[in-house]
């Protein structure tokens, strides 16, 4: 491990991805031998510009990205068939940013209608005094102890770009017209804050989706850890 400076990571562009993360948890960056996992920190410099030109902010602002450029961004696996299959990477060996809402994982296929991906190199992953990584699932809204709600409507559908967001989009904005209070969650993707942003202007009183779970994507995630995960969301919009 070696110890990194704070105004390193000031001038680092932070992801959506990252967003909840309080960076004043980190004291080092591990380096070679680390072995990352799903919803890990990483810091990363930018080494060729791809189909990913921009990194989406937590603000939701898209950012300009260049060469040389370091970001922050959360390990994860990605499958989209209009977009990036991806993998975490067994080592911090150069990899690429799979979505421009902050994830870092390994392209090994994409669709032919993109010019490939971003390609970063692992500067370090963050981490504590005591050497733990620093995981978006330390930073989970906490466990809520309370019913469901009695009334949850789902949207599903069959890959993306099949209509799902803007069905759901159209849910919010006909019951909040209507006078009810609206919350509106996501609850499985590749982090990004559009889908939010969307159901926010729709009406929405409340918005969450699965990285307030403590998740950078749910390509790969465990259905159980899904499941839980989506039925705290659920109380907490409840609460």
């Amino acid at each position: 491990m070696e110890p990194i400076a704070p105004a390193r990571l000031t001038a680092a562009k932070k992801s959506y991805a990252v967003r909840r993360v309080n960076f004043s948890d980190y004291s080092h960056l591990a380096t070679n031998a680390s072995t990352p996992k799903p919803g890990d920190i990483v810091l990363a410099r930018v080494q060729a510009l791809g189909s990913h030109k921009k990194i989406e902010l937590p603000n939701g602002r898209k950012a300009t990205l260049h060469k040389d450029d370091e970001v922050l961004l959360a390990f994860g696996n990605r499958y989209a068939p209009d977009q990036y299959e991806a993998y975490v990477p067994e080592t911090l060996e150069p990899c690429h940013m799979v979505a421009a809402g902050g994830i870092a994982a390994k392209a090994i296929a994409w669709h032919d209608k993109l010019s490939g991906p971003t390609a970063v190199e692992p500067v370090g992953i963050l981490c504590r005094t005591d050497g733990r990584a620093l995981n978006l699932a330390d930073y989970a809204l906490p466990t809520v102890a309370c019913s469901l709600p009695s009334t949850v409507l789902g949207v599903f559908g069959t890959s993306m770009n099949a209509g799902k967001t803007a069905t759901a989009a159209s849910l919010v904005r006909g019951f909040a017209k209507n006078g009810y209070k609206v919350g509106a969650l996501k609850i499985t993707g590749t982090a990004a804050g559009g889908d939010p942003w969307l159901m926010h202007d729709s009406g929405a009183a409340e918005v969450l989706d699965f990285t307030d779970g403590g998740l950078a994507t749910t390509f790969g995630t465990p259905l159980d850890k899904i499941v839980a995960t989506t039925r705290n969301l659920l109380r907490t919009l409840h609460r």
